[in-house]
């Protein structure tokens, strides 16, 4: 059974600040709280005290042609990463069933390449069909590049959301990728949204961008209406090849506001790199973003379910699954510094 509330597939809703604003944003001249706290109103508005749980499935790794600089999987790049081809429908439809078992709103499948073939994605939408029609679960698939007709295919399947990052400006595009263009990016963001496929394109924070490029990012997306943002914070780990960013855990609660917004609508996500940069101001980041990933990303661990869960539940929210929200969600496991098998161990001076 698919969520009672029908989502929108186009983000609508003006933005409430203009360029300057967002740059006064980032550049610290508005206290945080003060930010914060319109964000959060903005959050609530349209998605009350609820999280949605992403989580995403690697289902073809390595093997890529293209050099972008900010992934483990891109060609030359060396990073140690398993690499292996498509997996069968039925190991992908397993994936599935695990996702909706450990709580995910929406499963994400995520294909490396540059784009997938006819013969590719007719496969892809027999999966997504039985993953629709068996498991009554919303699907997000990223296979890349790609034209108005693969989108109609995948549309007619049931596909839920198409993610295509822009990642970064279009005046910074070619410091991080030589392979494909920003243009390219766009025209498949367009190919979606002419088939009704809802949006998903983001970002990555901290590729040595300056400020201007992420509010240019954040304004683009909000013309194309994209109604799924996520908001990635680079993860320098081998193979990557490009400049990174210093980041606090401060700026990145700046950056989630501001794209918050800009569009205040659309579902805010935040993605790789929360545990790392965001570190103790996660919680935070759950009053202005209400999406996240949980169980790791696409070559890079993350928090597990428990952790999560946990994270969610101190910030009195509730996870939203994809059948609404279930009794007994809240029988994840708790582990409180002050559970009664603790006691010995916190005394200070022992006998």
């Amino acid at each position: 059974m698919i969520a009672e509330v029908q989502e929108k597939t186009v983000s609508s809703a003006p933005s409430l600040i203009t360029e300057a604003e967002a740059l006064e944003i980032l550049e610290g001249k508005i206290p945080l709280l003060s930010v914060v706290a319109r964000a959060s109103e903005e959050r609530s508005r349209y998605y009350t005290n609820r999280v949605r749980i992403h989580i995403l499935d690697n289902i073809k790794n390595g093997y890529c042609p293209e050099d972008c600089g900010y992934c483990a999987q891109r060609k030359g790049g060396d990073s140690g990463i398993q690499e292996y081809s498509l997996k069968t429908p039925e190991e992908i439809w397993d994936d599935a069933k695990r996702a909706k078992d450990n709580g995910a709103y929406r499963f994400c499948m995520v294909t490396s390449g540059r784009g997938p073939t006819d013969k590719a994605v007719d496969k892809l939408a027999e999966t997504i069909a039985k993953i629709n029609g068996e498991l009554g679960m919303k699907v997000c698939l990223s296979a890349g590049i790609l034209d108005a007709k693969k989108a109609r295919v995948l549309k007619d399947a049931g596909l839920d959301r198409y993610n295509h990052n822009l990642n970064t400006s279009e005046s910074k595009y070619n410091e991080i990728c030589s392979t494909h263009t920003f243009k390219d990016r766009l025209t498949t963001l367009e190919a979606a949204r002419e088939a009704d496929i809802g949006l998903c394109s983001g970002i990555i924070v901290g590729m040595g961008e300056e400020l201007k490029d992420l509010i240019q990012v954040a304004f683009e997306l909000k013309r194309l209406g994209v109604i799924s943002i996520p908001i990635n914070f680079f993860i320098p780990i081998k193979g990557h090849a490009i400049q990174k960013s210093s980041l606090t855990p401060e700026f990145c609660i700046r950056v989630l506001s501001v794209f918050r917004l800009v569009n205040p609508d659309s579902e805010i996500r935040i993605g790789a790199g929360r545990e790392g940069h965001l570190g103790s101001l996660q919680s935070m980041a759950l009053f202005v973003a209400n999406s996240l990933f949980a169980e790791g990303y696409l070559n890079v661990k993350g928090s597990e379910m428990v952790q999560t869960m946990n994270l969610i539940r101190d910030c009195s929210m509730v996870p939203e699954f994809t059948e609404g929200v279930p009794e007994g969600w809240d029988e994840y496991e708790t582990q409180s510094l002050y559970d009664e098998k603790n006691f010995p161990e916190l005394y200070k001076h022992k006998k």
